[in-house]
This record gives C-alpha cells, sequence and structure tokens, in this order.
C-alpha cells in the first residue's frame, strides 16, 4: 500500500510538472506575439514638411495606430538626410539593429538600397519614387502616379487664375515631382491653350532660399496661381503669401495650413495602402519583388480641397469630371 502511495504522489508530481511546462510554454508564447513588428524610415526633409517626408510618416503613425501602438508596431526614422552616405549608414545601421522593415524615402536612396539589401536577406527593404526593385527578393519599389494629380490642379489652376499667368517652381526634373508638373502643364493646357507657364527648376530638393526666389520671379512676371513640388516648396507659399493674391497649387501633402486663403487645393500621397499590403507580405514571408503606384484610381492619391477657399461650384465641378475622367482612363494625364 504504501508504494502505491509513493506511485501516485510521484504521478500526480509528475502532471503538476507538465501542466507548469504547458502554462510556461504558453506564456512565453504570448510573449513572443507581443513582440511589436519594427519599422524604421530614412527620409529626405522633416517629417513635418508639408510635403514628401510627411505623408510617408503620417501613413506609418496612422497605421501604428491602428495595430494597436507602438506595443504592435514600432517605428524609427532619421530625418533630414539629403546626404545620401548618411543615409545610407542609417540604413545598414537599422538593419544591423533587426528592424523587419526598412525604408528609403527617396529616389536618391535607391543605389543604396540595391547595395545593401543582399546583405540582410531576411529584411524587408523598401523605397522610391521608381518603380526598380533591381530583381532582389526583399525589395519593395514605389512611386506615385503624380501626373494624375497635377492635371486636376492644372485644370483648378486655369480657370481660376486672373492674369492669365502661372509659375512653376521645381527642384530638379526627376520622379514624380518631373511627373507632377508635366501633368499640371497638361491640365491648363487642355483647359486654356491661351495661359502662359513659366518653369523654373532650382536644381535642388532642399534648398527653401533658391524656390523663394524662382516664385518672387514668377509673381514679378505677373504669374496669378504657383505651383510646384519637394519639401522646399514651402519657399514658394511663402512667396505667395507675401504678395497676398497669388493663388497655390500643392502636392504630396496637404499644404492648405501653409497659406489658408491661397491654397485651392493639394494632391495628397496616402502610402498606407501599400505599407499594409507590404506589412501583410512581410508576415506571410513574401520580403520582396513588387513595385507600387499610388494612383487617383487605387486611392492612393487623393484632392484635397482646401476648406477656407471657396471654389466655384462650375470649376469644382469640372476639377472632379476631371478626376472621374482620369480614373476611368478617358484622359491621360502624362500621354
Amino acid at each position: 500500500m504504501k508504494s502505491n502511495r509513493i506511485f501516485v504522489a510521484f504521478l500526480l508530481l509528475a502532471v503538476v510538472a507538465s501542466t507548469a511546462f504547458a502554462v510556461g510554454d504558453k506564456e512565453a508564447g504570448a510573449t513572443g506575439a507581443a513582440k511589436p513588428l519594427r519599422i524604421a524610415v530614412v527620409m529626405p526633409s522633416a517629417t513635418t514638411d508639408l510635403a514628401f517626408s510627411q505623408s510617408m510618416w503620417s501613413a506609418l503613425l496612422k497605421i501604428q495606430a491602428e495595430m494597436g501602438g507602438p506595443s504592435k508596431l514600432e517605428l524609427k526614422y532619421s530625418e533630414n538626410m539629403f546626404n545620401v552616405p548618411d543615409a545610407a549608414s542609417a540604413l545598414r545601421d537599422y538593419a544591423s539593429q533587426g528592424f523587419d522593415i526598412v525604408i528609403g524615402h527617396g529616389s536618391q536612396y535607391g543605389s543604396s538600397i540595391r547595395e545593401i539589401a543582399p546583405d540582410f536577406p531576411t529584411t524587408v527593404f523598401a523605397w522610391g519614387t521608381d518603380v526598380n526593385t533591381f530583381g532582389l527578393p526583399n525589395v519593395y519599389a514605389y512611386t506615385a502616379a503624380a501626373e494624375q494629380g497635377g492635371y486636376v490642379n492644372g485644370v483648378l489652376a486655369a480657370l481660376l487664375t486672373k492674369t492669365g499667368k502661372i509659375g512653376v517652381t521645381g527642384p530638379v526634373e526627376v520622379g514624380d515631382a518631373k511627373t507632377y508638373i508635366i501633368g499640371f502643364v497638361n491640365g491648363v493646357t487642355a483647359t486654356d491653350a491661351r495661359i502662359t507657364i513659366s518653369k523654373t527648376w532650382t536644381g535642388s530638393f532642399s534648398d527653401v532660399a533658391l524656390m523663394t526666389a524662382a516664385a518672387k520671379t514668377h509673381i514679378a512676371s505677373g504669374a496669378g496661381a504657383l505651383t510646384g513640388s519637394s519639401q522646399s516648396v514651402v519657399g514658394s507659399i511663402g512667396a505667395a503669401k507675401e504678395a497676398g493674391n497669388v493663388l497655390w497649387f500643392g502636392t504630396q501633402a496637404d499644404q492648405a495650413p501653409l497659406a489658408s486663403g491661397l491654397v485651392v487645393a493639394s494632391q495628397v500621397y496616402d502610402w498606407t495602402g501599400m505599407i499594409k499590403d507590404i506589412i501583410a507580405n512581410q508576415k506571410s514571408g513574401k520580403l520582396g519583388g513588387d513595385a507600387y503606384v499610388l494612383t487617383l484610381a487605387n486611392g492612393g492619391l487623393k484632392i484635397a480641397y482646401n476648406p477656407s477657399y471657396t471654389i466655384p461650384a462650375a470649376v469644382k465641378a469640372k476639377a472632379e469630371a476631371a478626376i472621374q475622367a482620369i480614373k476611368s482612363g478617358a484622359i491621360k494625364a502624362m500621354p
């Protein structure tokens, strides 16, 4: 009898130990599941530039909130990375730290991504604006069909300018900055071919002083409306605000806060859909190979009308008609 009691006691101890082990495993699994996804982004300008960098950072913050906060999605960023070697160092450092997704948010970072990505085959890299993944299995590329919102802004500008002259202040004639302006010019000329359009390329994405000077030159020549691209357009908007009666048409982010009475509308980049797709792919094991393009049709591009500027109903209707025609393919913003 005594030996039976000892056997039962050992059996009970084994069951308790087994249960404790199972509970411990479950708790460890829960801790593992709670480990946040980690995304890092390197940007050429500030997260508050009301342009290219802010468009990406805002999208990441929105997704973080939707996922449940920093405990579910950890975000890190490096801003004002105009110097490409510094940006490359930041990209490599984030990958070395074990971030799951590393984003180089600038077309100037392509060569760096191409060099770094093979060294971290389990890390997802994304970069834009471009569509080249370099044939690498862990690289995504992305861009915006900026000419589409550019065309809509061109329609609005042609209908609203009172001087028959429009000035364009561009940075470098590449990427979405170039295609936006092509679309804008096409929208203006399709609406009123009599309007004179003057363009200035400053050669810099970051030089606010050059952009300000370019805008002032256009205004002095009689431009009643301005547009432009890049984070340095704060200089152009400032010049329009100083003049007091020059309209502005924005792109990349809603720029109405910079001059509420003069900004008519802005094309807004919404990267959330793309980022969510990349996250889903990463979780399923697909680390790259796709290129994304934001369009009006897929919701990646949106036109934000400034509620503080009253657009005549007939003018807004023509802009909305252009949007629908671009979505359907009836209008090619950049033939």
